[in-house]
């Protein structure tokens, strides 16, 4: 998860174990047909049927995934399928027994006709925290909500029996003709109350989640590229209308900045907003080949959520350089439930934030200085990290502890990691060329469809490159040295000092001076108040009515929150309270504290053009 976010999109790429021939003298059906009945819900589960291809052996294993690409957790996804069942062409029940908790075998397996499940949602069991919490990271995960919505992330409705998952998938969606179904894959069915999905294989199934939900979406188009865009709001407090203004600047400044390495031409985001309550609570982004799935809370205010959209959509769509673009075998034949690792995390996630971050600066959509914060953020981050772990040994390892509790640093050393590498090349090629052009000459060398081997990665990029990028990936990525960030960002002219910044208004420190009552109102607690409180006179006990002329409750008050800590020092606040059973109206001028922290900023102009090569070039 970016921020939370992950990788599912390489698996539509990959081949697995191909099924076996044999002579007979029977048609065989070289597909696997599946139904999902999305109108008829029982108990808030879904029934799925699946019509078998011809099976030709004694006995067939059907698995659902223990885990998917990107999410880097064992999920387990056969856990939430009940009343597995299978039969014959006559409908005779055929012996079943569960193997573990994602496969189930299937005696006299020639005689099969079709199998019967439900699937549980997994929205509805999550405990809070998203991903390592014990839970599925909620963008890979799936929602059941009759009538309204159903988040179907395929690989936990539908499976595949052993050795036959390079079938061809016909996938039939029955559903209530007032929802619409969002995917970037085709309907090839006319109706308005049943969908037809066709993909080549299981894999191609995998890689193409699909939302539905009453029409909340938009349509636009980027050089070439189609781009659909779908909301659900269950309290319909946003709409894919208002948000698409941010979403569309982020893709167009995505295109610019990726020039020729990208060439997609279908992308569809999917944006799940989530109550909180029995509901999604992992939130960020999993990225696929043509489509990003993303959750977020319902209650974040319109200007936030699309500032995230920005950051963490950004994320997954930089994912079609690495590892849709260019990756290695561990990728390529991806296992769903015996994977084997790759030791190059650094590259497929971290890489992948750091275009996300430097995209923003590079075409105007945040400052110079806004960008420097996030990578001290990151620096800060890093450190409190295990900066002595091998990064290519956590990676290879990263489903076992202590490796796995280590994972989130792929989004902070692991950016750093390619800013790093960034301003070798910058310096070494007199600002002419980065990363970006290693990693479009990467898949020139490979691309979508030739895998490298893991141990030779290093090599070809210092061949594509230079020595001190070698040098910097055996001393620092693969070895056990810290990152002398300091080193390298001196390269640019940039240097280490202290920087300001405004702290909360209606925060001491980081202690909330708010609250809120059970009739939903906030309340100004009895605590030390900030400066500004104090000076506007609020007191403890006043119920705060309206800020500036907006109301708020605690359904808002991660608004009010945002909203105060974008004030300036000296803006005028009005503040309606209610004190002791009357109205009252607070009015004053904003002053804020600050805090000071470890920063970066230009301080050598002799480097300016080098840095210009760097964040603009």
């Amino acid at each position: 998860m970016k921020k939370i976010i992950l990788s599912l999109a390489l698996v539509s790429l990959f081949y697995s174990c191909k099924p076996s021939s044999s002579v007979t003298s029977k048609t065989i059906t070289p597909e696997v047909a599946v139904t999902i009945d999305l109108n008829t819900i029982k108990e808030d589960k879904v029934l799925v049927t699946v019509t078998a291809p011809e099976i030709t052996t004694a006995e067939v294993v059907y698995n659902f995934p223990k885990i998917i690409p990107g999410t880097y957790s064992e999920d387990d996804y056969g856990k939430f399928i009940e009343d597995f069942k299978a039969f014959d062409k006559k409908g005779n029940a055929l012996t079943v027994t569960k193997m573990d908790d994602n496969s189930w075998s299937i005696k006299n397996a020639s005689s099969l006709e079709k199998v019967t499940y439900l699937v549980n949602d997994t929205f509805d069991s999550e405990k809070g925290g998203g991903f390592g919490a014990g839970s599925v990271f909620s963008p890979a995960g799936t929602n059941i909500s009759e009538g309204k919505n159903f988040m179907i992330n395929n690989h936990g409705f539908v499976g595949y029996f052993t050795d036959k998952k390079d079938l061809t998938y016909k996938v039939t969606i029955l559903h209530p003709d007032t929802l619409f179904g969002a995917t970037s894959l085709t309907d090839t069915d006319p109706s308005t109350s049943a969908d037809l999905f066709v993909t080549s294989r299981y894999n191609e199934l995998v890689d193409n989640p699909i939302m539905y939900s009453k029409p909340n979406y938009t349509t636009f188009t980027v050089d070439g590229m189609e781009i659909l865009f779908s909301v659900y709001s269950p309290n319909d407090k946003h709409t894919a209308k208002a948000l698409t203004p941010d979403l569309e600047k982020m893709m167009r400044a995505q295109k610019a900045f990726l020039g020729p390495i990208n060439s997609n031409k279908k992308y569809t985001v999917l944006l799940y907003l989530s109550t909180m309550k029995k509901d999604a609570q992992g939130f960020g982004a999993l990225e696929h080949n043509s489509s990003t799935s993303v959750v977020f809370p319902e209650m974040m205010p319109s200007g936030t959520l699309g500032k995230q959209i920005i950051d963490v959509v950004s994320h997954e769509f930089f994912h079609i350089v690495t590892p849709l673009g260019v990756h290695s075998n561990e990728i390529h034949y991806f296992d769903f439930n015996s994977p084997k690792m790759s030791q190059h995390l650094w590259m497929y996630e971290g890489v992948t934030e750091y275009f996300a971050n430097l995209f923003q600066v590079n075409q105007g959509l945040i400052t110079e200085n806004e960008f420097y914060e996030r990578m001290a953020e990151k620096i800060g981050g890093a450190k409190r990290m295990n900066d002595t772990m091998p990064f290519t040994v956590m990676s290879e390892n990263v489903l076992k502890e202590p490796y796995k509790e280590q994972y989130l640093n792929v989004y902070e050393k692991g950016a750093l990691i390619g800013m790093c590498i960034d301003i070798i090349i910058r310096e070494k090629s007199n600002g002419e060329r980065g990363i970006l052009d290693l990693m479009q000459k990467l898949t020139n060398e490979y691309g979508p469809k030739k895998p490298f081997n893991d141990n030779e990665l290093f090599g070809k990029i210092v061949s594509l490159t230079y020595p001190e990028v070698g040098d910097f990936l055996t001393t620092y990525v693969s070895g056990s040295t810290p990152i002398p960030y300091e080193k390298f960002l001196s390269k640019v002219g940039v240097s280490n000092a202290k920087t300001k910044k405004a702290n909360n208004p209606l925060m001491n420190g980081s202690t909330p001076c708010i609250t809120g009552n059970s009739s939903k109102e906030i309340l100004i607690r009895d605590t030390e108040l900030t400066p500004f409180m104090k000076s506007i006179g609020l007191k403890a006990g006043d119920v705060i009515a309206t800020i500036n002329g907006k109301g708020y409750s605690l359904d808002s008050i991660y608004e009010m929150m945002t909203a105060v800590q974008e004030w300036k020092e000296g803006d005028q606040a009005v503040i309606n309270v209610k004190r002791d059973g009357k109205e009252t109206t607070l009015t004053g001028k904003v002053t804020l504290t600050y805090s000071e922290s470890e920063g970066y900023h230009a301080t050598d102009s002799s480097k300016d053009k080098l840095k210009t090569a760097w964040l603009k070039g």
